[in-house]
Parts: structure tokens; C-alpha cells; sequence
């Protein structure tokens, strides 16, 4: 299927799943699951359980504001903002400090073999042992894409404080990887 029929499928299935058809919502859950759940899994800091749990509430919330979805950005474009926006509820609702860092003292010891960065699990242990909102703007800047201005619009900081989260998380980073500064 080509790219613009998918569009014009994904539209619509989007205006029938807001009349509450719930095949063509199913069919949108199959189109989107992968980017929104691999979005909330690297935000939820890479926990199993956590991500499933965020990526369901993420569709159930599409499933409820999907009648008034207005059409303005695409469809996928505006589920992956919801769901973005899920896991950054969750990790405010968990009392994450929007400017708190780990203390370089309170890291785990990362032992005589460190972390080889071009292992993907060990990376992704790695990103898992930052604090939450440090983990929140390294995702959302150097894996998901997004600008700082985007970043601290979203998350209630200036981008000043998003670019230095950015720089602490990505020094914590090299700590927990054994890599040398």
C-alpha cells in the first residue's frame, strides 16, 4: 500500500472510529502501537510493564477525545503527542522534580567491566538509571527528535533548563557507561 493510500485509509478510519467504530479503531491501534509504545517504553525508562500500562491508557484517552480530534496535524502525529504527554503526566504524577539530578555520589558503581554503549540493552539499562525528567529530556531531544523550545514548552522549563538536563543527563550517561570525560 502506498503511502498516500494509507493516509487517506488512516482518515478514514479516523472519522469512523470517531462515529465509534470500533474496527477502524482497531485498525489505527495496529498502524500506531509500535511508535506510540516505543516512545512511552523509553520514557517510562525502559520498564516492561510501565510502557504497556501507559501505552493502553494512551489509546484508551485517543479512544475518549477521538470525537473531537479536529484534523489539524495527522492523526499519528497527534496520538504520539498524547501519549507523550501520558508518560510525562506519569512521571509528574510520581513527583519527578522538573530540575532534580541524581548526585554523582548516589550512582550505581558501574563495577571494573563498564557498559559497552553499542550494546543495545546495556544502553538502554543505562538511560533507565537516570532520574526521570533528566531521562524525560534526553529521550524527547536525542531519540525522539524534538527541539528544547518543544521540550520545555512541554514539560514546564525554560529551554535553558532543557539544554542543561540535557548535558547533566548525558554526563550521568557516560558515568554509568564507564566512558571517560
Amino acid at each position: 500500500m502506498s503511502p498516500a493510500s494509507t493516509g487517506a485509509t488512516d482518515t478514514d478510519d479516523v472519522r469512523a472510529a470517531a462515529a465509534g467504530d470500533r474496527h477502524a479503531f482497531q485498525r489505527l491501534y495496529r498502524l500506531h502501537v509500535g511508535r506510540v509504545h516505543g516512545a512511552v517504553y523509553r520514557l517510562a525508562g525502559y520498564d516492561h510493564a510501565r510502557a504497556e500500562y501507559l501505552s493502553q491508557d494512551a489509546f484508551i484517552r485517543a479512544w475518549q477525545k477521538l470525537p473531537g480530534f479536529r484534523h489539524e496535524s495527522a492523526f499519528g502525529t497527534w496520538l504520539y503527542r498524547l501519549a507523550v504527554n501520558v508518560a510525562l503526566m506519569d512521571i509528574r504524577a510520581r513527583g519527578a522534580d522538573p530540575v532534580s539530578m541524581l548526585d554523582d555520589d548516589h550512582l550505581p558503581d558501574t563495577g571494573e567491566t563498564p557498559f559497552c554503549a553499542a550494546e543495545r540493552k546495556e544502553l538502554e539499562h543505562a538511560i533507565s538509571l537516570l532520574p526521570p525528567r533528566a531521562r524525560a529530556v534526553l529521550v524527547l531531544h536525542d531519540i525522539e527528535g524534538w527541539r528544547h523550545e518543544e521540550i520545555g514548552n512541554e514539560l514546564g522549563m525554560a529551554v535553558g533548563t532543557s539544554k542543561a538536563q540535557l548535558h547533566r543527563a548525558r554526563g550521568l550517561l557516560r558515568k554509568v557507561l564507564g566512558e571517560r570525560s
